[in-house]
């Protein structure tokens, strides 16, 4: 249930019919997190609900809402939400990442209370603890565009959202083990999630002959790459992680870990039954789920063959990646169009060069961005950082660019970054697999996806016009990624593989955007509910005022 204020009026609504006021409300959600049973492929298993339901209540909001959401802990277990691309803009203390925010203690609460400030499009929350995302507690996040916005696409008849991912038959307290005794995940998933359900032609959606429908599709699995096809049927894409696309056409599309992708689909096929498939990529076998597409007038079901590519294709997915591009006409949040920022004139002010690696130290496997493994503090450090804690982080405790034959270490890396600065950040993989980065508190721009060893020499390849602004982004094996960000969000940022497993055991730093200018204007100070812990336990909250 949701309430907000109207003209000094409460009005109230479940979260499944939804009315739009002016923008800028505050909508109201009272949550309360517990174990329940799931059931994927008829095998049961505790998961984690919220307000009993897997996955948790759709939020649905207009650009500039206030959301305000409080979170009731009933597991046994501490418990915490993170908001997958929304900017959290000049409040990284919201922003539910262990390196933000305390986690809430069994039986607690928290009320988080943010702005999605100057967004719109797809998005989805999840616990960001161990791995609890592995047990439900996600759910999607949509933002609307103010009635005053236009958008480049017809209002659609429909609009369904797909929470994709992979699952495995062991519970998340199990992989938990496993990840703390020093051992690997396994490659290969038990299966693959539709809003769910793993078990094919159990979901199912219904449309009508000559309409066209939305479809948002988000990832949320562990580690697994998937394809998304519907059978019989073009995608035309128009949106990613909030920005409007270049309306091309296809015929499935990859969705690598964390990202998000709006497609319209037109019902143009005779009036059967096509199947939705969403397949796994780039492990060797294709393990999928299937649900159904169903005609309001259908006669039967369609025997269609599959138009998606090899299962291991990454020719094919790196020619798609590259041709995904910006709608620079296209407005945004805000009636100028997308491509008033001319990202591809601005002066670099600093390169990061950032590599993954694999180790074992102290015969545990252990993962690193540039030869830091990440390793937790005892105090969450955007608290440590404002109540002047010392020996919790150092920043400055993760190189600019990687350092040849030194190893792995393991610290707790926080790089330092000026406010306004403009950044090229380069992934480079040298492994054997896709990966996948995303940075909390921003938007950035893929200039560049290719194979190989990146160099100077690169830059020439770069898209500098109409690259696609987004939070997260693949790196495939043995290739490189370049983004640009332009830091305008002070904060505490993760910036992290979206590999669950591979965050978790030391493949993540944080980045502190910092401003000498302690204003309003630049950060807000922490909330006075804000949860204090470790060392900051003990603080004075009458500091937290400016």
């Amino acid at each position: 249930m949701r309430w907000w204020l109207n003209g000094g009026v409460w009005m109230m609504m479940t979260t499944t019919i939804i009315y739009f006021v002016k923008a800028g409300d505050t909508l109201f959600y009272n949550w309360r997190v517990t174990y329940g049973e799931i059931s994927l492929r008829t095998l049961p298993r505790r998961g984690i609900l919220i307000n009993g339901q897997f996955p948790g209540p759709e939020i649905r909001s207009l650009t500039n809402d206030n959301l305000v959401i409080n979170v009731h802990n009933d597991l046994d277990e501490p418990f915490l939400l993170s908001w997958n691309g929304v900017h959290m803009r000049k409040n990284s203390y919201q922003d539910g990442v262990y390196g933000t925010t305390c986690p809430i203690p069994p039986g607690k609460n928290y009320t988080y209370d943010f702005q999605v400030k100057d967004q719109v499009g797809s998005y989805f929350y999840f616990p960001s603890l161990a791995v609890q995302k592995l047990a439900g507690g996600y759910g999607s996040l949509r933002i609307y565009s103010l009635p005053r916005i236009p958008v480049p696409f017809p209002e659609p008849a429909g609009d369904f959202t797909f929470l994709i991912g992979d699952w495995y038959r062991r519970n998340h307290t199990t992989l938990k083990k496993i990840l703390d005794g020093g051992r690997k995940l396994p490659t290969m998933p038990d299966g693959v999630m539709i809003n769910g359900q793993g078990l094919s032609s159990v979901y199912s959606i219904t449309v009508d002959k000559g309409k066209t429908y939305r479809f948002r599709l988000s990832n949320v699995g562990l580690q697994s790459s998937l394809n998304f096809e519907i059978l019989g049927h073009q995608l035309k894409l128009i949106e990613v992680e909030g920005t409007h696309t270049v309306q091309s056409m296809y015929t499935s599309l990859d969705i690598h870990v964390g990202q998000t992708y709006s497609v319209l689909v037109t019902m143009d096929q005779p009036p059967q039954n096509y199947s939705i498939v969403v397949s796994t990529r780039f492990i060797g076998a294709d393990v999928g789920v299937g649900s159904t597409l169903h005609y309001s007038n259908s006669k039967g079901h369609k025997i269609i063959p599959s138009r998606a590519p090899d299962p291991n294709d990454i020719e094919w997915s790196i020619k798609q990646a590259q041709s995904i591009r910006t709608n620079l006409t296209a407005s945004g949040p805000r009636t100028d169009p997308q491509g008033s920022y001319h990202y591809g004139k601005m002066k670099i002010s600093r390169n990061l060069i950032l590599e993954s690696s694999a180790a074992l130290v102290k015969r545990k496997q252990r993962y690193a961005i540039s030869g830091v493994s990440f390793v937790p503090p005892d105090t969450p450090l955007k608290l440590a950082d404002h109540f002047k804690i010392k020996n919790v982080f150092k920043v400055g405790s993760i190189p600019d660019k990687p350092r040849r034959g030194g190893g792995m270490r393991l610290d707790t890396s926080v790089m330092g970054a000026h406010h306004n600065a403009f950044l090229e950040i380069i992934f480079q993989n040298r492994e054997k697999i896709v990966q996948s980065y995303h940075l909390d508190g921003y938007n950035f721009w893929v200039v560049g996806i290719n194979k190989g060893i990146w160099s100077h020499a690169s830059r020439r390849e770069y898209n500098l016009k109409d690259a696609i602004s987004r939070s997260t982004t693949q790196v495939y094996p043995e290739s490189w990624t370049a983004i640009y960000v332009a830091l305008d969000n002070v904060g505490m940022w993760n910036l992290r593989s979206q590999f669950w497993a591979r965050q978790y055991l030391g493949q993540q730093f944080y980045l502190r955007v910092y401003s000498p200018v302690h204003s309003l204007k630049d950060e807000y100070p922490l909330p006075k509910n804000a949860l204090l812990c470790g060392r900051a336990s003990n603080k004075n909250m009458s500091i937290i005022t400016p």
